[in-house]
């Protein structure tokens, strides 16, 4: 400061390595271990601004800069918080796009795709080792119902309208959906919903796995319930007294 370099402080660590990031340069501990090498000049303009009641530093028109920043603004913490969340899915869902490109149609058009061709599998299957297939295919529907619930729509009439068009053989049968906001079946190939596989097939393997550990505790307990000691009778027996 008294050489007129602005010195910031109480940065955290993951600020600094982005800073560092940003202008090329290389963190050291200690003012005598820089070196002229470690100073970065790939910043091209340092500035502070004033926002709301408080000072930020921007770094801006770096040379080949490895990080940014998004400066979020709202008129309460809740709202803050809400669309911090947002951001964060929205990220999120770049990344997964980008580390696994294939996508399938939302509103609840992949689920019914899938209870309905389970549906069908159950049928195929004899005996008592077609009820998994069965109750995995009803519990797809979760997913549309609570959008169709969501909006206020007629939920019995639209789902069995929605099973009808997945029940037609073809390829375009397995993107019909719902809109969330009307309520009403329409088709993600011209709708434009669309949502990533990798998160889809987690969903469903979380699902299933949650609920075979939650058949596996009920066994266990039911088990533990049955096993009671046998009550050992005696018989009558005289007390003198």
């Amino acid at each position: 400061m008294k050489h007129n370099v602005t010195a910031l402080r109480r940065t955290q660590r993951s600020v600094t390595n982005r800073i560092a990031r940003a202008c090329g340069a290389t963190i050291a501990d200690r003012p005598d271990q820089l070196k002229e090498s470690d100073v970065g000049t790939k910043c091209g303009l340092f500035e502070i601004t004033k926002i709301g009641d408080e000072y930020y530093s921007f770094i801006t028109n770096c040379k080949d800069s490895k990080t940014s920043t998004i400066v979020l603004r709202g008129v309460s913490k809740d709202v803050m918080n809400e669309v911090e969340r947002n951001l964060d899915d929205a990220m999120a869902i770049v990344k997964n796009i980008l580390l696994d490109p294939a996508v399938c149609p939302g509103g609840g058009a992949t689920e019914m795709s899938l209870g309905a061709k389970l549906a069908e599998k159950a049928k195929t299957i004899p005996g008592i080792e077609q009820y998994p297939y069965h109750a995995v295919s009803i519990a797809m529907e979760v997913i549309p119902r609570t959008l169709l619930q969501n909006c206020g729509a007629n939920i019995v009439r639209t789902l069995t309208n929605l099973r009808a068009k997945h029940a037609k053989p073809g390829k375009d049968s397995s993107t019909w959906g719902v809109d969330g906001e009307t309520g009403n079946i329409v088709d993600m190939n011209e709708f434009g919903i669309w949502e990533p596989a990798i998160v889809k097939r987690q969903t469903v393997k979380t699902a299933i796995e949650s609920a075979c550990l939650m058949l596996r505790i009920d066994d266990v307990l039911s088990g533990m319930g049955g096993k009671k000691e046998p009550t050992v009778s005696h018989g009558p027996q005289d007390f003198e007294g």
